[in-house]
């Protein structure tokens, strides 16, 4: 035989795109279309339905960049349509090869239903099936018309991203909007040759089937009459029944799909355009799950179902009766699906907390595995956090975007730092948009790592973002592939159907240890430097607010605990804490909000604190410690004047006239508090730091070292950090004035100044106390450049092979070497409040209040010693998205604490993140919990949410080891249980004369429910 492919393949691409395709509508006529441009913000259907609007012709431009045109559409269906199934076809101009992030709109009813959305892949409305003939259209239209800020593929610097700066240009142009027949035998033939077609392009040109299907559809293309394609449909499909019959093989592998659409909750668009992406997604998918009783959607988030429960109550009871029926499917269990490194331990847990709890309250469901597809890499902590909120499984599917190495499972066991494993899942089809081409088939079988271990795959399918979701053209070839020669099966099913197959077939799957971490978009540790500090200063707040809150209800009659507040403060951080706002990764507009949101957090939380302690007594004045460590320190008083406090941990203490063994000297530039002595250089550099107690000098080179990198990377700037960034840099080192600012016995502080780049100032205050051999380095910088990274860097004299840094609950160790293309693929990373470098019998921790990102080096010097290096990542300047990204004013403390143990980074971590509150209080009641055994921490104190008056406690193991303890209550106690994150008892804990005793394993977490008498 012949080889006719190249033929057959060109006339099946032809004749689909140019005759197919074209005749799916039969006919149109079309609506009679006016207008109304929204003033500002979007409006009300009320007041958009009461406005006036002028007649809108095809073919007009529309839409100011983040702006709402209205849209009132009238039409009638001609009478001799009866019969046939109508549909409104509208194209509001989209362009782009991407669905999302551009123009989109929400049909409504005249009496404000909404009906469904029109997106690029998703453009239709369905009228009648079968229509009567005469039936009246009467629709309007909210159309957005939202930029392509993705457009030229991120190349480009835009003014798009705020709409302070995008200006009122009209960015789409309308191209129709039509009463249209769906002629469905066309529509079915479409979608047989295309997974027909994509199916042969996929197999090998030795492959038998290949062949069979090309001559099949060769065969059947014969049967098209090009002049009247509607007609001859029947008999074209007939002819490719056989073809699309041919069952699977029966060792083929088997991909499980679920509905999804990704919806970020901020990115390149606003969160009140979030609020109506989902209303217009989730119309869509409601409306898909009453036409196909087999679609399943699996959904995440909980704030964005609040916010469709707030704004689109039709929509809400949709979704609702949707989750009844068991086509929509709550996963994820999370607020939000946050960033997987920068949130606190905490804050993971409120993720899991308020996000479990909505779909319980609303829709009687425990969610039972964690979804967060689209992260930026995941912290060591998750497994057991995960599990203890009741997850039995977890998914994610960005591990594939790694630049260097390729992870080697899909289908594994992650153990976390505690030794808690969860079943996990990479989808091999790499996308959480699939639409099952016959390339991602493809994909996903020659991806799939566990091949003879395993057999099936998660597969999420639809567009995202706001581009409408599934679609029924993907549930029309889900349906054509579920037993397909060549192809893999494709089943629709329920997330947790898959996992529990999955585990059964695979019970002994491979285990992978320690932290998911991605080999790209590490920058995201750094970018939108106040956004970070923004969320560590909520975090710690939150901590403070509850404590004393807690503290004020068991000891101050009347006082009320805020419930109500706390719950809609932290909501709102969690939020925030989504992996496109928290990373730095958004438009202006975004970061400009997230700003704002966390000064009136901060405003209010300062506020409840206050009330709380106040509630305690007027009197004398003392010190507030929220640390869970006992603190004896330097602090301030009201007029500034420096005082010396000891205060127990969770407790008070008043400012008495108490005296640290030893006092501060300054000498010129040295200064000494007995525990360590500072030398600082004339260029503004710590030439010296040594240690006293050891009688060692700590630094191999210059400390506090600044050094200014060229930052740009190949591609995703505000995302990515590459590795050539090391090669350019400027060592700042003309300093403009060293001066010493403060000598007094309790403090001593050297001021630098400098001045750099496109007119940039660093301003660094460095402050030794009495009684503390921590340097803190107070940091204020007015940042102009561009396409730069900052950082600070201590070379200190120690042999480390490994670096610690602080992550949720406890720490991870990475190598400071790189033998294997993983450890170098770890030239940037994450940490929260430390980083600990040690060798035996000594260590040094570097300290911090608001950044994440780090490097960790070594090198030999000729002396033979080794020099470790840390470099804290303390701002940078992308400039897409966000133009103006990091520009501006920047405050921040960061700190060298020599001769520090782990016990000691963990304490001093708390100590400057939690700085001692002083107010007026006649007296203070015994802190609510104490404990006494090292390493056990206590991480939150709260009043139970149930309102009954509970204590929770959250604990956790903080060094590593096992840690035995006794926890001492404040308060009279009746009882005390173990709980799981979400506060329900799980047994019974033991109460003793001492307290209720602790034994904890390597970074346990273990939530308490305290009973009070």
């Amino acid at each position: 035989m012949h080889d006719e492919s190249r033929r057959i393949e060109e006339r099946v691409q032809r004749l689909h795109d140019q005759r197919i395709k074209t005749a799916i509508y039969a006919a149109t006529v079309p609506f009679e279309v006016e207008a109304w441009q929204a003033p500002g913000e979007p409006v009300s259907f009320e007041e958009a339905a009461a406005a006036s609007y002028e007649p809108f012709a095809m073919g007009t431009p529309w839409g100011p960049p983040w702006g709402t045109t209205w849209f009132r559409m009238r039409g009638q269906v001609p009478a001799e349509w009866a019969g046939r199934r109508v549909e409104a076809v509208i194209d509001l101009g989209f362009v782009g090869d991407w669905p999302g992030n551009q123009a989109e709109a929400l049909v409504h009813l005249t009496d404000g239903t909404p009906l469904k959305a029109v997106n690029p892949l998703n453009q239709y409305v369905a009228i009648a099936d079968p229509a009567t003939g005469g039936e009246t259209i009467d629709y309007l239209v909210e159309a957005a018309s939202n930029p392509d800020i993705l457009a030229d593929n991120f190349s480009k610097i835009t003014p798009l991203g705020d709409k302070l700066t995008a200006g009122d240009k009209p960015l789409y142009t309308f191209r129709s909007a039509d009463i249209a027949i769906l002629d469905e035998e066309v529509w079915h033939l479409d979608l047989d040759v295309q997974v027909l077609r994509e199916l042969m392009l996929e197999l090998g040109e030795h492959d038998p089937r290949r062949h069979e299907i090309a001559h099949a559809l060769d065969r059947a293309m014969d049967l098209l009459d090009l002049d009247d394609v509607s007609g001859s449909a029947s008999a074209v499909r007939e002819a490719l029944k056989p073809a699309l019959a041919r069952p699977a093989h029966a060792s083929a592998h088997t991909v499980s799909g679920v509905g999804h659409a990704h919806i970020d909750s901020a990115w390149l668009w606003p969160i009140r355009e979030t609020k109506r992406k989902t209303s217009r997604t989730f119309s869509n998918v409601t409306s898909l799950a009453d036409e196909y009783d087999d679609f399943i959607f699996a959904c995440s988030q909980a704030q964005q179902y609040e916010w469709v429960r707030d704004n689109y109550p039709k929509v809400w009871a949709r979704i609702q009766e949707s989750v009844k029926k068991g086509q929509w499917a709550p996963v994820g269990g999370m607020w939000v699906e946050s960033d997987g490194n920068l949130p606190g331990g905490e804050a993971v847990a409120r993720q899991f907390i308020h996000g479990k709890r909505f779909f319980m309250d609303h829709f009687g469901i425990e969610t039972k595995g964690v979804w967060l597809p689209d992260s930026f890499g995941y912290n060591a902590a998750y497994p057991q956090i995960a599990k203890l909120a009741g997850n039995e499984w977890f998914l994610t599917q960005k591990i594939s975007w790694n630049q260097t190495n390729k992870f080697p499972h899909h289908t594994f066991w992650w153990e976390g730092i505690d030794g808690t494993r969860i079943f996990t899942h990479f989808p091999p089809v790499d996308t959480y948009n699939a639409r099952f081409s016959g390339e991602e088939m493809s994909r996903a079988v020659r991806n799939y790592s566990e091949k003879g271990g395993a057999s099936r795959s998660l597969a999420p399918f639809g567009w995202g973002d706001g581009g409408g979701g599934p679609t029924r053209e993907i549930m029309e070839r889900a349906r054509r592939l579920a037993d397909l020669e060549g192809s893999a099966k494709v089943v629709v099913e329920h997330p947790d159907a898959f996992f529990a197959k999955a585990r059964e077939e695979y019970p002994d799957a491979p285990v992978w240890v320690g932290e998911l971490y991605l080999e790209l978009h590490r920058a995201t540790y750094t970018s939108q430097a106040r956004t970070k500090q923004g969320n560590r200063r909520s975090e710690h707040l939150l901590r403070e607010a509850e404590l004393w809150a807690t503290t004020a209800a068991l000891h101050a009659p009347g006082y009320a605990y805020p419930y109500e507040k706390l719950d809609r403060l932290w909501k709102t951080v969690l939020l925030h804490q989504f992996h496109d706002i928290l990373p730095g990764s958004s438009i202006a507009w975004v970061h400009r909000e997230a700003e704002a949101e966390y000064a009136r957090v901060a405003g209010e939380l300062h506020t409840l604190t206050a009330e709380a302690v106040a509630a305690l007594g007027a009197g004398g004045t003392r010190a507030f410690n929220t640390s869970p460590y006992a603190r004896a320190e330097v602090i301030r008083t009201a007029d500034g004047a420096p005082v010396y406090v000891e205060v127990p941990a969770g407790g008070s203490a008043p400012l008495a006239d108490a005296r640290p063994a030893q006092s501060v000297t300054v000498n010129g530039r040295v200064l000494d508090n007995g525990l360590v002595r500072v030398e600082i250089a004339e260029d503004g550099t710590l030439s010296s730091v040594r240690d006293l107690r050891a009688n060692r000098e700590v630094l191999a080179d210059a400390g506090n070292l600044l050094r200014l990198h060229t930052d740009l990377p190949n591609y995703w700037d505000a995302w990515d950090i590459d590795k050539h960034y090391r090669n350019r840099y400027t060592d700042l080192l003309d300093a403009s004035s060293v001066t010493v600012v403060e000598q007094d016995p309790l403090i001593g502080a050297v001021r630098v100044e400098r001045t750099f780049g496109k007119g940039s100032t660093i301003t660094q205050t460095i402050t030794v106390r009495a009684g503390s051999p921590r340097i803190d380095i107070e940091t204020d910088i007015d940042w102009h450049e561009t396409e730069k990274i900052l950082k600070a860097a201590f070379p200190v004299d120690i042999r480390a092979p490994h670096s610690s840094a602080e992550i949720q609950f406890g720490h991870i160790q990475r190598p400071t070497h790189t033998n294997t293309s993983w450890e170098a693929a770890r030239f940037e990373v994450s940490g929260h409040r430390w980083v600990h470098l040690g060798e035996p019998g000594y260590g040094v921790a570097v300290i911090n209040d608001s950044t994440y990102g780090h490097d960790v080096s070594r090198t030999v010097r000729e002396d033979g010693g080794t020099t470790t290096t840390v470099r804290l990542s303390l701002v940078r300047a992308p400039r897409i998205p966000d133009p103006e990204a990091d520009q501006g004013r920047h405050r921040f403390t960061y700190a060298l604490l020599p001769g520090a143990s782990i016990e000691d980074a963990v304490a001093e971590g708390y100590a400057l993140n939690l700085p001692l509150r002083v107010a007026e209080a006649a007296g203070a009641p015994e802190p609510v919990v104490s404990v006494e055994g090292e390493g056990v921490t206590v991480e939150a104190v709260k009043l139970a949410d149930d309102t009954s008056g509970d204590v929770v406690v959250r604990l956790y193991e903080s060094r590593g080891g096992r840690a035995e303890g006794v926890l001492r209550t404040g308060f009279p106690l009746a009882g005390a249980q173990i709980a799981d994150l979400l506060e329900r008892p799980t047994e019974e804990a033991e109460i003793t004369d001492a307290g209720v005793p602790v034994t904890l394993r390597p970074f346990q977490i273990l939530t308490l429910r305290l009973r009070r008498g």
